[in-house]
C-alpha cells in the first residue's frame, strides 16, 4: 500500500512538472522530461528490472548530459542561431510591437504631493505653451491597472493647500506605479492619453510599430512595411533593409556550405584544420621521441640515482597543466622573459614569441611537449618492464650495439601496445583548448577575415571564439564547427578501438 501511495505522489508530481512545462512553451522539453520520469517511476516503482535499478542512473545520465548536448549542438548547426537572432519569431515580433517612443517637445513635466492617504500629481506643460498646469485628483499609488486618470487644471489658490512635493530618493520609491499610471488630458489640450516618460515627466507614448494581418510589421514614423524572411530570419523591406532583433529559423546545410565555399571563411578555417592537424600530431611525436628515450635512458643499469631523476623528469606532469602554461607564458615575455634575457645575452637576440606567427607556433609546441613527454615516459618505462631480459642478452651474445637493440628489440615490442594511447594522446590535444586559450589566446590574428581567426588557433578555440568572443556571436556556425570536431574525434576513437581489437586478437 505504501509503495503505491509513493509511486502515485511521484506520477502526479512527474504531472504537475510536465504541465508546467508544456504551458510555458516548452513541449520538448515536456516530451522528454515524459519520458525519463515515467521510465524511472516504471523502473523503481515495480518489482521487474531488477538489473536497470542498477543501470537507470548511468543511462540517464548518459542520455540527460551526453546524447542531449550532442543532439541540441547538431540540430543548433542547422540554424542562424546568433546574438541577433536569439528568439523565435513570435518573441521578436512580441519584441518590436512593444517598441515605444516618447514625444519629447509634448512632455509635461510633473511633480507627486502627498494628500492624506493618497496622493495627487501636477504637471507643468511643456516649454512654450500656454496651457494652464494640471492636476489629478486624489489617487492612490499601488501599482494598479486602471483606467486613465481625467487631469484637470490646477487653480493657483489649490497650488498653494499642496504638500511639499517629494524628493528624489522618494519619487523613486513609486517609480514602478507611476509607470504604470495614464493621465487623460482636457479636451482644451487634446485629450490625449500621456504616460511615464522619465523620472520628472509624462508624455505622448506613441507605438514604434504597428502590426498588419497578413504578419508583416509597418513602421509607424514612415509607413515603410517589413515582412519576415524565412531564409535569413529578419524583417525585412522589399529592398532587404533587415530590423533587430531577428529570429531563429532553420537554414539547412548553410553553416557547412560557408566552410567550405565562403572565401573569407575558408583561407583561415583551412589553415587553422591543418595547424590542429599538425599541432596534434607534431606533439605526439616529440613527446613520444622524448619520453621514451628518458624512459630507456631511466632503465640503464649503470646510471646512478636513477629515482632522483625519474622524480625530476616526473614533475612537470605532477604540477597542474594552467600553472605551468602560465609559467611558461611568462618565460617567453618578449621583454621581461628569462628565454629572451638568455637569448640576448648569448645571441643578442629577443624573439618575438607571441608576434610571430612561425614562432608562437613554435613556443606551442614546446610547452605542449614539456607537459605531455612525462606521460609518455611513464608508459614506456612500464612496457620496458615487461619486455623479457633474455631478448637482450641474446643480443648481446651477437654482439649487437644499443641502437641495433632498440630498433630490433625496444621500438617494436614497445609500439604496438603504445599505438591506442598515442591515438588517445592525438585526439586529446586536437582540442587541448586549456593551452591555447591561456598561453596566446589564438594569436596573432590573421588580418581582413569576416569573424576572429588567429594564426595560432586550433578548432577547438576557433569555435569558441566564433561562439562567445565576436561580436556576432555566431552560435550555428560554432555548432557546425562543433560538429565536425566531434565527428573527427569519434572517428579516431574507432580507429583507436579497431586497433586495439586487433592486438588482441594477434595476442
Amino acid at each position: 500500500m505504501t509503495r503505491r501511495l509513493v509511486v502515485g505522489a511521484c506520477v502526479l508530481a512527474l504531472l504537475w512538472l510536465v504541465f508546467g512545462l508544456y504551458t510555458a512553451g516548452q513541449p520538448l522539453t515536456a516530451l522528454g522530461l515524459t519520458a525519463l520520469g515515467g521510465t524511472a517511476i516504471f523502473v523503481y516503482g515495480t518489482a521487474r528490472s531488477v538489473a536497470w535499478k542498477y543501470l537507470f542512473p548511468g543511462v540517464a545520465a548518459m542520455l540527460v548530459f551526453v546524447a542531449f548536448p550532442l543532439f541540441y549542438t547538431v540540430q543548433i548547426g542547422f540554424t542562424n542561431y546568433a546574438s541577433n537572432n536569439l528568439l523565435d519569431f513570435d518573441r521578436a515580433k512580441a519584441y518590436l510591437l512593444d517598441q515605444t517612443v516618447a514625444d519629447e517637445d509634448q512632455a509635461w513635466t510633473y511633480e507627486v504631493h502627498r494628500d492624506g492617504a493618497q496622493w495627487r500629481l501636477t504637471l507643468t506643460p511643456p516649454e512654450g505653451s500656454s496651457a494652464p498646469a494640471l492636476a489629478t485628483p486624489p489617487i492612490a499609488l499601488d501599482g494598479g491597472a486602471r483606467a486613465p486618470v481625467a487631469l484637470q487644471p490646477l487653480a493657483p489658490t489649490a497650488a498653494g493647500d499642496l504638500a511639499p512635493a517629494l524628493d528624489l530618493r522618494h519619487l523613486l520609491q513609486h517609480r514602478d506605479a507611476l509607470r504604470a499610471l495614464q493621465l487623460q488630458l482636457p479636451a482644451a489640450q487634446g485629450g490625449g492619453v500621456i504616460r511615464y516618460a522619465g523620472v520628472h515627466e509624462y508624455g505622448p507614448i506613441e507605438r514604434l510599430w504597428r502590426a498588419n494581418p497578413d504578419g508583416s510589421i509597418t513602421r509607424v514614423a514612415n509607413g515603410a512595411v517589413y515582412r519576415p524572411n524565412g531564409r535569413t530570419g529578419y524583417f525585412e523591406t522589399a529592398a532587404g533593409v533587415r530590423v533587430q532583433p531577428g529570429y531563429k529559423v532553420s537554414i539547412g546545410f548553410a553553416n557547412y556550405q560557408r566552410m567550405l565555399f565562403d572565401p573569407d571563411f575558408r583561407g583561415p578555417f583551412i589553415s587553422i584544420f591543418i595547424w590542429t592537424i599538425a599541432f596534434a600530431g607534431l606533439t605526439v611525436v616529440f613527446s613520444t621521441a622524448i619520453g621514451m628515450a628518458l624512459a630507456v635512458l631511466l632503465e640503464w643499469p649503470a646510471l646512478s640515482h636513477r629515482g632522483l631523476y625519474r622524480t625530476l623528469l616526473f614533475l612537470p606532469y605532477a604540477v597542474p597543466g594552467f600553472i605551468s602554461i602560465l609559467v611558461f607564458k611568462g618565460l617567453f615575455n618578449q621583454n621581461f622573459g628569462e628565454i629572451n634575457t638568455i637569448l640576448h645575452a648569448l645571441f643578442g637576440v629577443r624573439p618575438a614569441w607571441f608576434a610571430d606567427p612561425t614562432l608562437a607556433r613554435a613556443m606551442i609546441l614546446i610547452v605542449n611537449t614539456w607537459l605531455g613527454y612525462p606521460y609518455i615516459m611513464i608508459l614506456c618505462s612500464g612496457l620496458l618492464k615487461a619486455i623479457p631480459a633474455d631478448l637482450y642478452e641474446a643480443s648481446a651474445i651477437a654482439g649487437a650495439k644499443p641502437l641495433t637493440n632498440f630498433f630490433r628489440i625496444t621500438a617494436p615490442l614497445v609500439a604496438r601496445p603504445l599505438t591506442p594511447l598515442l591515438i588517445s594522446s592525438f585526439a586529446f590535444n586536437f582540442n587541448n583548448f586549456v593551452l591555447i586559450s591561456l598561453l596566446t589566446d589564438g594569436r596573432p590574428d590573421y588580418l581582413n577575415t569576416k569573424l576572429p581567426a588567429g594564426t595560432t588557433d586550433i578548432l577547438v578555440s576557433y569555435t569558441y571564439r566564433i561562439a562567445f568572443t565576436d561580436s556576432g556571436q555566431n552560435f550555428g556556425l560554432a555548432a557546425a564547427i562543433s560538429t565536425l570536431i566531434f565527428i573527427m574525434v569519434a572517428i579516431m576513437a574507432l580507429v583507436q578501438l579497431r586497433i586495439t581489437r586487433v592486438k588482441e586478437a594477434r595476442v
